[in-house]
């Protein structure tokens, strides 16, 4: 990157202020809508609280009491620049079939090491010993599945006891299971995508593989260990009795296997090495002045970013105009809207947040014919500009009567959408519903990251609506309402936003308030990779150690 390219500055705009204070007569949909954020509050404060006790009071004192090892979070103190990143799923886990399991049995998510935005997976062995879950693995590949998206360093904080082998059909078998994470290593590492793994606990098994695809490993003695089997199994196999530390431990492999690179003594050293290792890596980013000149230009929004709190729609009836919502997102509140008179219940337009250029596409009503081809358009728009879209998704609870020209214009919608190579954000706002919800980049079209505020309804219809998705039978009419009563009730208790996130269907729950600062380090996240220096793809000499 030239120095004149470092200077380059944005074309100048200077877009439309949205004044949309809020009005007496939205005063009574905007106070029931924030007593239920309210309520949601409530339950999100809760299991942030609960996540936090990790495995409980007395896998936290063995961890570190008896095995004198650093909580996982005390180990990201040690790493990150700060305490200011963006965690990824942390409700993951939670309600599923087989029991609560605290964050997945890991932490993963984006943050700073020197200055750099990279993505942490970092295993916590107080819940459950560090065993893998299907929702652990599950939550490893999509933190590698974001690394790989977004070009971002990973590191691999490593403290694992192997996979839970009541769960093995679940772990082991398929392709985006176990295997895939080994799988995705080498192609990251082809990719030019960093890689560093701190070994600080087990790496037993299947996890073993993990420091040492890595290109660089770090290794804690006397703490860490990597090996397939362990000292039991050595001694039903050969009768031989030896210790974990002669068996694998960090003196073994950096002197005899050369599995790892550095040697450290205690945990702290380890990550000083780590992010020794993250200054080697061939970035150029910014410099500091240009930043701070770059924070200084930003404009705040008009309106306080808390009032998006009672807009935040406790049902589908509750949804007031989004452009209230967008005008609390974006700089200065200003908004250039693309084809404002057409397909009106879709809003499209383009907007700054933080100084980043973004097109927003934001539900307003049905995804009508008419919205469809505008938001089909748009979206082209956008691809064809290099803009990343950002999608503020509430959709109808239920399909509407639909016709051809509707369905060919919403699938005209969604080719635009999967075949978009900008860079997408989607944030669900109040319903995810139906296959309006694919057109507005649900998981499925694999949005860069997609967030859900606590509020959120994410089925096939909305809680209250089944009637739509089951056949009228006038000969039975009782005996449907009882089945649709209870459709009802699991549509009610499967929608949630935690019930969402529990099973990582999104990449967390965000309050509303939050937004705009999530906004704005996704964007800065998704930024970065134009400062790597060596990115180019070269067939490289088969290395053999």
């Amino acid at each position: 990157m030239s120095s004149a390219a470092g200077k380059r500055r944005a074309l100048p705009s200077a877009f439309p202020v949205l004044d949309l204070p809020l009005k007496p007569i939205h005063q009574s949909v905007f106070e029931a809508n924030l007593r239920n954020s309210n309520a949601c509050r409530k339950k999100y404060t809760e299991f942030s609280e609960k996540l936090k006790e990790g495995g409980g009071k007395n896998a936290i004192a063995r961890h570190t009491q008896r095995n004198r090892k650093l909580l996982v979070r005390d180990r990201l103190r040690l790493l990150l620049d700060d305490e200011d990143f963006l965690e990824l799923s942390p409700f993951a886990g939670l309600g599923l079939p087989y029991g609560d399991i605290p964050s997945a049995g890991c932490l993963t998510g984006i943050g700073r090491i020197n200055g750099l935005w990279c993505v942490f997976i970092a295993n916590d062995a107080t819940v459950k010993g560090g065993t893998a879950y299907p929702i652990t693995v599950k939550k490893q590949l999509r933190a590698q599945e974001i690394a790989i998206q977004n070009r971002l360093p990973c590191v691999y904080v490593v403290d694992s006891g192997g996979a839970f082998l009541p769960l093995q059909s679940e772990i082991f078998p398929d392709k985006n299971q176990g295997g895939r994470t080994f799988y995705n290593e080498a192609i990251m590492s082809a990719m030019k995508i960093p890689q560093v793994s701190v070994v600080c606990g087990s790496c037993t098994a299947g996890g073993a593989y993990i420091p040492t695809m890595a290109e660089e490993a770090v290794m804690v003695h006397r703490i860490g260990t990597i090996f397939l089997g362990g000292p039991p199994l050595v001694k039903a196999a050969t009768g031989e009795e030896v210790t974990p530390e002669e068996l694998g431990g960090a003196t073994l492999h950096s002197e005899v296997s050369g599995c790892v690179d550095h040697f450290a003594l205690e945990e702290k050293e380890a990550f000083d090495y780590t992010r020794n290792i993250i200054s080697t890596l061939n970035f150029k980013l910014p410099e500091e002045e240009e930043e701070t000149e770059k924070r200084k230009a930003e404009e705040e929004t008009l309106y306080s970013s808390d009032e998006l709190v009672g807009l935040a729609p406790k049902e589908y009836n509750y949804s007031l105009d989004v452009k209230l919502v967008v005008s609390r997102l974006t700089d200065g509140s200003r908004f250039q809207e693309f084809k404002a008179r057409y397909g009106t219940t879709l809003v499209t337009g383009f907007a700054k947040i933080h100084g980043h250029l973004v097109g927003i596409v934001a539900n307003n009503g049905e995804l009508t014919y008419q919205a469809a081809l505008k938001g089909s358009h748009f979206v082209q728009l956008c691809d064809q500009r290099d803009v990343p879209l950002l999608f503020l998704q509430n959709t109808a609870p239920t399909a509407a009567e639909i016709n051809s020209n509707r369905l060919k214009a919403q699938g005209s919608m969604m080719s635009a959408v999967a075949c978009a190579s900008v860079p997408k954000i989607t944030v669900v706002i109040g319903g995810c519903h139906g296959a309006d919800s694919y057109a507005m980049c649900g998981r499925a079209f694999e949005p860069n990251f997609l967030f859900l505020w606590p509020n959120a309804r994410v089925s096939v219809t909305a809680p209250g609506h089944a009637g739509s998705l089951l056949p009228h039978n006038s000969e039975q009419e009782e005996e449907q309402e009882k089945q649709e009563e209870k459709l009802n009730r699991r549509l009610k208790e499967e929608s949630s936003a935690f019930f969402s996130s529990g099973r990582l269907w999104d990449d967390g729950v965000i309050l509303p308030q939050d937004t705009r600062k999530v906004l704005r380090d996704t964007l800065d996240i998704i930024k970065q990779q134009q400062y790597q220096l060596s990115t180019g793809k070269m067939q490289s000499a088969l290395l053999r150690i």
